[in-house]
């Protein structure tokens, strides 16, 4: 059976972590993704953290991650014989993704309209920090901007502390996500309609969707009624550290019981404070105090096995170390050992959702410019002559 993606051909542009992210799961599901980079690379090959603790560009842990199965094309856009070299490329592919700032991509002569004049049929999937228009549109973001923008840092943090950003670059990798989702719908349309289309994402709006309800909450209500709450909800919806890191409880009324059984206090089953949820929520410091206390005299791993046993809502909190060790997640083959010729042997996370055991391919991280020549003789057509004059070109330019 052949991969969903197999025979779409995608050039990337994009840097850094959305349009590499989106282009890493159309490689993933069998693409052909060559990634364009220009003289000196993705800036992520220079972002750390490297094998050995020395900087190298074929060793940045997040490069490599980002970049699975795609090939890579060393190219400078700015100047003519590039422009011309990738335009050619372009009226080989199904899809052109880029993370650039519409100026930037206007500079460069790549509108959607240049594109189309090469190709009808390509899809140019946009991921941008506020769209293509709008008064922002050419505003330099970046990943804590787009998470304050969109509105998750108003819910996140603490009343005291004030909001505080997700981990890594979750807003980035929201635009890769969406791009990837919205770029599969435009390639169905085009399929059907044989012209293609410009899909224009905005991390804002990306980040802006997945407040839960707290937009048509305040549309409601003409006030946000909610409370940064940090890392407890309430006393019984909260995490808490444990002897060997962090144990989470999610105690509904209807499970009161087997939690109070699971932590060996059903002392607190008669306790007057702690009769109803009504009554746990008012004494909330008081629980507080008991579950912190029962918390410091268990370990994560037995209170977890022991908790599933007696059905009662307690998790920890996985490190990296109890991800790649997740008896779940390997008996599924999401975690993957991929080698590479510069960087060697690691794990790297599989596919986000599963369609089957030949669905996904684990290819390794292109070396620099180490599909340059293949490509632009094999797809671009060119010459002796025109690689010449492209190497040229990329010297003096």
């Amino acid at each position: 059976m052949s991969q969903p993606l197999s025979g779409l051909r995608v050039l990337e542009i994009g840097t850094f972590v959305s349009a590499p992210f989106c282009g890493k799961l159309f490689a993933g599901y069998g693409a052909e993704v060559i990634k364009v980079e220009p003289p000196g690379g993705d800036i992520a090959r220079h972002h750390g953290p490297f094998r050995h603790g020395k900087p190298d560009p074929e060793t940045s842990a997040l490069f490599l991650y980002l970049n699975t199965g795609k090939k890579s094309v060393e190219l400078d856009l700015r100047t003519p014989a590039g422009l011309d070299a990738f335009l050619q490329l372009a009226a080989t592919a199904d899809v052109v993704i880029d993370n650039f700032r519409p100026s930037d991509m206007r500079a460069l002569g790549l509108t959607y309209e240049r594109l189309r004049e090469v190709n009808p049929r390509l899809t140019l999937v946009s991921i941008t920090a506020f769209g293509q228009d709008g008064p922002y549109a050419d505003y330099r973001a970046n990943n804590l901007v787009a998470f304050a923008m969109g509105g998750q840092m108003f819910i996140t943090g603490t009343v005291e502390d004030g909001p505080v950003k997700n981990g890594g670059y979750q807003a980035d990798y929201q635009g890769g996500l969406n791009a990837f989702s919205a770029a599969s719908v435009a390639i169905l349309a085009a399929e059907r309609d044989g012209i293609g289309q410009h899909v224009d994402i905005s991390v804002q709006q990306c980040m802006a969707p997945i407040l839960e309800a707290a937009i048509p909450y305040y549309s409601y209500m003409g006030q946000w009624l909610g409370l940064r709450r940090g890392n407890h909800m309430a006393s019984y919806i909260g995490i808490y550290p444990c002897i060997d890191g962090h144990v989470g409880v999610h105690v509904m009324a209807r499970n009161w019981d087997p939690f109070l059984d699971c932590i060996e206090r059903p002392d607190l089953r008669d306790d007057p404070r702690f009769v109803t949820q009504v009554e746990r929520t008012l004494n909330n410091d008081d629980l507080l105090a008991e579950l912190y206390g029962w918390a410091a005299t268990v370990k994560k791993r037995e209170i977890y096995e022991r908790a599933g046993r007696m059905r009662a809502p307690i998790a920890f909190v996985h490190t990296m170390a109890d991800i790649i060790e997740s008896p779940q997640l390997n008996a599924r083959g999401f975690l993957q050992r991929i080698d590479h010729p510069v960087a060697g042997e690691a794990v790297y996370v599989g596919p986000p959702w599963w369609m089957g055991p030949d669905a996904w391919s684990a290819g390794r991280a292109p070396l620099l410019g180490e599909h340059t020549d293949a490509v632009l003789r094999d797809l671009a057509g060119l010459s002796d002559a025109d690689m010449r004059r492209l190497r040229g070109a990329e010297v003096t330019a």
